[in-house]
């Protein structure tokens, strides 16, 4: 029996939507949208598409964007300058330096000079530290994504081993440490991984996030499990089997025969990336809110 598809595309529009009913109650009750700066250094095309989309979903749900253009040449001062004004502009509440940045810039570096209060990315030494103590704070987007998608999907977490293929900092280290929060007996694999297909094929959750196309095969899956693919690699169309070109990590034909739960590439994880950063925006709002209150409050109290 062929695995249930986890539909990422309807569990976006959800998460949309909700943002942007939330986005109009802000509205009524503070006056003003909610806004993201994305800051894009360079002419990458892709990375251009990638600020339009989230340009154009701030757009759909009655957020402001702020769009920030820096050349391709700019030093790193000339970047850190830009983060730093949108810092301290009160009608920004959250800002997203879109990665890679130009050979020449420590992107890391940067991405660490944005706000905690504004780093809708989750990104910053602080933000990564709230979630590693399991304290409050912005999450990464797409790990959070994926938290959601198990939860609409309706797998139980608490109790399960779960295990992510992958340990960047943008997403394999995050995925982990929310998993372990909600509970799950958590595996790390990576490169130095003895007997792979082994220890994935434990998994009741396996989740693949190696950026080698098809790589996670019938092998490394548990019957039953729920496999969540965050890969997305081109290769050509002829392969791929269709018009993009586009396929996960996942050999979603093999896979798909054994797990009882899987996202497809494209239309699983990649729409929840977007509408996490709306939510993500939006939480940070009302915390900015809340702050610029509690101060008013203490100055009246002190005049």
């Amino acid at each position: 029996m062929a695995a249930t598809i986890i539909d990422g595309k309807a569990i976006a529009a959800r998460v949309r939507g909700e943002v942007a009913s939330r986005t109009r109650e802000f509205v009524d009750r503070h006056g003003r949208a909610p806004g993201l700066a994305t800051v894009l250094v360079g002419g990458d095309p892709a990375s251009a598409v990638y600020v339009a989309a989230k340009q154009r979903a701030c757009r759909e749900v009655g957020m402001e964007p702020f769009d920030r253009r820096l050349p391709a040449e700019s030093s790193f001062e000339d970047v850190a300058d830009e983060l730093e004004r949108l810092n301290n502009d009160p009608a920004v509440n959250g800002i997203l330096l879109q990665l890679p940045v130009p050979d020449h810039l420590d992107g890391s570096a940067l991405t660490g000079m944005v706000a905690a209060e504004k780093d809708v990315d989750g990104l910053t030494p602080v933000n990564a530290g709230l979630l590693a103590l399991a304290s409050p704070g912005l999450r990464p987007c797409t790990p959070a994504g994926v938290m959601v998608m198990l939860s609409d999907a309706g797998v139980e977490v608490e109790g399960a081993e779960a295990v992510v293929v992958g340990r960047s900092n943008l997403f394999g280290k995050p995925m982990a440490q929310l998993l372990l929060g909600a509970n799950a007996t958590v595996t790390t694999c990576h490169s130095r991984t003895r007997d792979l297909p082994g220890v994935c094929s434990r998994a009741d959750i396996l989740i693949a996030a190696i950026g080698r196309p098809r790589m996670i095969g019938a092998e490394h899956v548990k019957p039953g499990a729920t496999v969540i693919d965050v890969g997305m690699n081109r290769i050509s169309p002829e392969e791929a089997g269709n018009k993009s070109g586009l396929v996960g990590d996942v050999d979603q034909a093999a896979v798909s025969q054994i797990a009882s739960a899987i996202t497809p590439v494209p239309g699983g994880v990649g729409p929840m990336t977007i509408a996490m950063l709306l939510a993500n925006t939006l939480q940070a709002a009302h915390y900015q809110a809340e702050l610029e209150h509690m101060f008013s409050e203490l100055n009246r109290e002190a005049s």
